[in-house]
């Protein structure tokens, strides 16, 4: 298993305010890990630059769902 890999959280049974807060980490988190990929493809070489733009498509879609999330249920 990789060892960055990390389990999503679930907030199914946190209260209003907890799942406001994850909800607002996981914006901030994937927001950073974006920053940091970006970063990374400014140094790729060869085959890295491949993996790089799909792990920024994929965090992309991540951080445009957390977004999307956020817009619909009218948190602050």
């Amino acid at each position: 298993m990789d060892k960055n890999y990390v389990k999503e959280k679930k907030i199914i049974d946190q209260s209003k305010i907890e799942k406001e807060n994850e909800l607002k980490s996981s914006i901030m988190a994937s927001k950073r890990n974006l920053m940091n990929m970006h970063n990374n493809l400014n140094l790729a070489e060869g085959e890295l630059v491949d993996y790089y733009i799909y792990m920024i498509k994929a965090e992309e879609a991540k951080y445009d769902y957390l977004i999307r999330k956020v817009k619909n249920s009218e948190l602050s």
